[in-house]
């Protein structure tokens, strides 16, 4: 019997032949004890350029939430686009679940691409990723842009009632949607203004091709990010730093972004979208490129000479 036409596997097809057109390639790096990681990546490095690393946050993989961003950075920058672990073709068979973890192996992944330096955009989880590379690799990592990145939070924040969810079982149900009605859940969540009269279909669809995998691992993730957490343990990157925030974020309120500025201080900018909700990506995606492109680019020095390391100073 032929199988029935998925519409999420087709979009997928659609961003690969995008990403491929653009200037990337995809290109997997095996680093060892069971952990491998896919990457988009130039076809080819322009010296003259700037490196640029995207991670993204929970959900599909890397090319659902970039894609609109690609064509305009990727004639500023050299563009890596990974897929964390446990997201696209990405995986480990170590039993580590924290951000730390990682970011190491994000950092792996560049540094067998022979990137030395590069800036760090992370949007949601991602940032908690790219948080965490800064924080590791304070030579190899540039500025430092975070989406609604929640790494602010403590454990006791959920009983304290600041999160839309009781408890992180609750979380990771509407994060790792296995039913519609939890997609329909999640998008309300997301979304200030939630697209509306989605057919059931369509999110069965969607969930059968994007949520299904590496769903106990996933939940573990989740469960590391939350474990222990105290903001007093957090360490203070010294990189430059933008906080792009939704107004109306549900998942990650407002308040951890103004938690994140005062811990950071004068090192880091805030900037709030407003009429936006925690898919600043989707929702206010111009908005949300120009702030980047104007925090990256600001005085960025002169294109040089030099190997495929592109070690330079990038901020």
């Amino acid at each position: 019997m032929a199988k029935c036409f998925s519409f999420t596997a087709a979009r997928n097809s659609c961003y690969r032949y995008s990403f491929a057109h653009s200037g990337l390639k995809s290109s997997t790096v095996d680093l060892g004890e069971g952990t491998v990681m896919h990457c988009w990546v130039p076809k080819t490095h322009k010296q003259n350029k700037p490196n640029l690393c995207l991670i993204h946050g929970i959900g599909a993989n890397a090319m659902w939430q970039w894609a609109d961003f690609i064509s305009p950075l990727i004639s500023k920058f050299n563009v890596y686009v990974p897929d964390l672990l446990f997201f696209g073709d990405s995986y480990t068979s170590r039993p580590d679940r924290s951000e730390s973890f990682q970011a190491r192996c994000v950092m792996g992944l560049l540094d067998a691409h022979g990137v030395a330096k590069t800036h760090v955009v992370g949007m949601s989880y991602g940032g908690f990723v790219g948080y965490s590379m800064a924080a590791q690799f304070r030579e190899k990592v540039g500025r430092v842009v975070l989406i609604c990145a929640g790494v602010c939070m403590e454990e006791k924040d959920m009983d304290d009632g600041l999160f839309k969810v009781m408890n992180i079982n609750e979380a990771a149900e509407i994060l790792f949607p296995q039913r519609p009605e939890k997609m329909r859940q999640l998008l309300k969540l997301t979304f200030y203004k939630p697209p509306k009269s989605i057919p059931s279909c369509f999110f069965s669809d969607f969930i059968g091709v994007m949520c299904t995998t590496y769903l106990e691992e996933r939940n573990e993730l989740i469960e590391a990010l939350f474990k222990g957490r105290k903001l007093s343990d957090l360490p203070k990157i010294t990189q430059p730093t933008l906080i792009i925030w939704g107004e109306h974020d549900q998942v990650f309120p407002v308040e951890l972004a103004h938690r994140l500025k005062r811990h950071l201080g004068d090192n880091a900018e805030l900037k709030i979208l407003k009429k936006v909700g925690h898919a600043v990506n989707m929702e206010k995606p111009k908005e949300m490129y120009k702030s980047m492109k104007a925090f990256l680019t600001d005085q960025l020095p002169q294109s040089k000479n030099g190997n495929h390391s592109n070690d330079r100073k990038l901020d």
